[in-house]
């Protein structure tokens, strides 16, 4: 079967049929080798992308531009304060200015429904490098990942979500592997569980393509042999810290360390993480988080003694396990590059 993406948009997972993302897949698996080879060949010569970032980012604004850069195209960064957008000027206007000076645009910012609204105006092709719905380059990065390492089939790779199942690489995760027909198993408490009508669209999703999804409140039926597991942050330096102590109790049963890492049984599962991580102190959060003693006789932290002086080294994972041979998050992270790459390429290389 002959796929050809060029000119499409890259906005959400569930715009793609399981062919075009093996597609995909596939085109990033051969660029990836050839740059490690030194034979890679420009795709993308002449080309112009503006590079919208309504949110900071590290991994998504340097896979953008050294992606392009490598296929021969140029990048214009437009950060959080360097243009007009949803200030003096509309998404659609934007859109409309932009649509006639670039080729591409790629959005990381806030609602969908502005990236959405991007596309519908540029006229060029739009990428989203993440919504507070959905992170859909993170997702095709994952599963690259996943296919990479484990040498199976992805209809016969397991992996499972842990922690606050509701956010964006959450939401992505499901979608993309109920896609690709999956073992998709999420560990969280009930009420941090994907939003229910997303689930049904992955249940309906999963009928097509042989996904077998699973939605748990127990972590050690949701690792159970997987063969990879993931997390995402807990915290962010924007949310009201007197928050912290509750929401980090109530996570920290599905945090990944040594005793989640042996309840999966598999020798050989491996850790996935989108970064960045707070496995230890040596961040600004992570040191403000270690600097007080949280509560743990009110909220019930398990294994923190706060008249011993104990303290968190790390939430969503420990350093254990995030500096272990079974954590391949490095090579997920330069992956972004080859997946974001394989999604330039497919939809505004030259014939």
């Amino acid at each position: 079967m002959t796929v050809d993406l060029t000119g499409r948009h890259y906005l959400r997972e569930l715009d793609f049929t399981a062919a075009e993302i093996h597609h995909l897949l596939d085109l990033a698996a051969d660029l990836k080798a050839a740059r490690r080879a030194g034979t890679e060949t420009p795709a993308l010569t002449g080309r112009r992308i503006a590079l919208i970032f309504e949110k900071s980012s590290t991994r998504t604004r340097c896979a953008f531009e050294v992606a392009a850069a490598d296929q021969g195209a140029m990048t214009t960064y437009l950060g959080p304060d360097g243009s007009h957008i949803g200030h003096k000027e509309s998404i659609a206007d934007t859109a409309r200015v932009l649509g006639r000076m670039y080729d591409a645009i790629e959005y990381r910012g806030f609602d969908q429904d502005a990236v959405t609204e991007l596309a519908h105006h540029a006229g060029v092709p739009v990428y989203n490098g993440l919504t507070d719905q959905c992170h859909p380059t993170q997702s095709l990065c994952d599963v690259f990942t996943m296919r990479e390492h484990s040498g199976k089939p992805l209809r016969e790779i397991s992996f499972c979500y842990l922690g606050d199942a509701r956010n964006n690489t959450a939401n992505s995760l499901l979608v993309m592997g109920s896609l690709l027909g999956m073992d998709v198993r999420v560990a969280a408490p009930r009420d941090l569980w994907p939003d229910p009508g997303l689930v049904a669209e992955c249940i309906r999703l999963g009928r097509d393509s042989g996904a077998r999804l699973t939605l748990t409140d127990e972590v050690e039926e949701g690792v159970r042999g997987a063969d990879y597991l993931y997390t995402d942050v807990w915290v962010s330096m924007g949310e009201d810290h007197a928050r912290w102590p509750e929401r980090i109790a109530r996570l920290l049963p599905y945090q990944v360390n040594a005793k989640t890492l042996a309840a999966t049984g598999n020798p050989d599962t491996a850790f996935l993480h989108c970064l960045p991580a707070l496995h230890d102190r040596r961040t600004d959060l992570g040191a403000e988080l270690a600097a007080e003693p949280l509560l743990a006789a009110e909220h019930g932290l398990v294994g923190l003694d706060v008249a011993a002086g104990h303290r968190l080294d790390g939430l969503e994972v420990t350093d254990e396990v995030f500096e272990s041979p079974a954590s391949l998050v490095f090579d997920q992270a330069e992956n972004r590059m080859h997946t974001i790459k394989a999604i330039l390429v497919a939809t505004l290389g030259r014939k």
